[in-house]
C-alpha cells in the first residue's frame, strides 16, 4: 500500500484502495456485492452468455464505484487519480524503488 493509503501495487501497477471513511458495515455489504458480481462474471463467461456478462460487469462497476475504487476520488486534497497507472511513472516511483519486493 502506498504511504498515503490511496493505492496498492500489483505487478508494478497502482490500484485504488476502497474509501477508508466507509462505515465497516457498509464496506462489508459492498464487498460481498462485489464478490457476488465477480462470481457472476465468471459464470457468465463459462456459459458464454453475453447478456449475463454485461449485467455482471455492470454490477462489478457499481460495487467498485460505491467502494470508492472507481469514479470520483475519495480524497479531498486535489491530487490526481493514478488508478491503473504504472508506479514507475508516478509520484510513488521513488517510494516503490525503496521497497524490498
Amino acid at each position: 500500500m502506498t504511504p498515503d493509503g490511496r493505492y496498492f501495487v500489483v505487478r508494478g501497477r497502482l490500484w485504488r484502495m476502497s474509501n477508508p471513511a466507509l462505515p465497516p458495515g457498509e464496506r462489508e455489504v459492498l464487498t460481498k456485492a462485489l464478490m457476488a458480481a465477480r462470481r457472476a462474471v465468471g459464470a457468465a463467461l463459462r456459459a458464454e452468455d453475453a447478456t449475463a456478462l454485461a449485467e455482471a460487469r455492470g454490477a462489478v462497476d457499481r460495487a467498485k464505484r460505491a467502494l470508492g475504487e472507481r469514479g470520483p476520488v475519495w480524497w479531498t486534497d486535489g491530487a490526481a487519480d493514478l488508478n491503473r497507472k504504472m508506479v514507475a511513472n508516478s509520484p510513488y516511483a521513488a517510494w516503490h524503488r525503496g521497497l524490498d519486493v
